[in-house]
């Protein structure tokens, strides 16, 4: 009996543990809320984005484009662990994540950018978050979700092209597995004075040729299941990839440094200067 109550017991747990993994996919219900929102970091009643059919074209590097990877080899990466080379697959003209040998970070380090990066999934496995899973990391702190969000449900804050753990993309324009994505990113680094943080960093994503985030104000470091923050850090960051142990691919990264109007060496918001000079009524 004792044998038999033992082994009823492990069954419910592992019952236990299985819905627990499952919900998981699909959001949380104890997490904080997000400022300025009514939702729940990776709240599991967000509702999920519209899907839309993109177009089929891809980005090729502007003359004055950065190239980060040519599809050649990964001289310009180096791994986020332990500073060393980076050891993920390159073949074909993509690298591709080896499992297990963690994130890899450029050597460049760079601020406000245009960002052109294209991305696949090889093929429908698993499901939620357990489906293509990968992250793009601004600065090496803000990410952009890389997952096959087609007909795969999960938390909509953590869906393909979602900023993660705060918002999710306008609409879901993912495509199937196995076909090519593309990313282009507008990013405008926060300002810090100090410890101070001045103005927070702003986000535009186009996601295969669609538009799922406009100047979107980022709420801080991607964390998991709790709220981000912010942390002083210099102007400059590398550009991370995540291994989250599936083998998604990575081809054509460039970008070009954005500068400001007549020469300026850096981008500027003009917003309140114009304001501010127009004649008052």
């Amino acid at each position: 009996m004792r044998s038999v109550a033992i082994g009823v017991a492990l069954i419910a747990a592992l019952t236990f543990g299985f819905l627990l993994g499952t919900l998981a996919h699909f959001g949380f219900e104890d997490t904080p809320i997000l400022p300025g929102q009514k939702w729940r970091v990776h709240d599991s009643k967000r509702p999920q984005p519209l899907v839309v059919a993109s177009g089929k074209t891809f980005g090729e590097p502007p003359s004055d484009a950065i190239v980060l990877f040519d599809g050649k080899d990964l001289s310009k990466w180096k791994s986020a662990w332990t500073g060393g080379p980076a050891l993920w697959k390159v073949e074909n003209g993509y690298m591709e994540i080896v499992p297990r040998k963690g994130d890899i970070q450029t050597i460049e380090e760079f601020g406000d950018c245009q960002l052109h990066i294209e991305w696949c999934v090889p093929y429908a496995k698993g499901s939620g978050q357990g489906r293509g899973n990968s992250g793009v990391f601004l600065m090496g702190r803000y990410e952009i979700q890389v997952l096959d969000s087609y007909e795969n449900q999960t938390y909509a804050d953590g869906m393909a092209a979602s900023i993660y753990g705060q918002y999710p993309p306008l609409v879901n324009a993912c495509r199937k597995p196995g076909e090519w994505q593309t990313y282009d990113i507008i990013w405008i680094a926060p300002r810090f004075d100090g410890n101070k943080l001045v103005r927070p960093g702003y986000l535009t994503l186009i996601h295969n040729g669609v538009v799922v985030h406009y100047h979107t104000p980022v709420i801080g470091s991607t964390r998991h299941r709790s709220l981000p923050t912010y942390q002083p850090h210099p102007p400059v960051g590398p550009l991370r990839i995540q291994d989250h142990g599936f083998p998604v691919r990575f081809r054509n990264i460039w970008y070009r440094p954005l500068k400001g109007y007549d020469g300026e060496p850096e981008w500027k918001d003009l917003t309140f200067v114009i304001f501010s000079d127009l004649p008052r009524p």
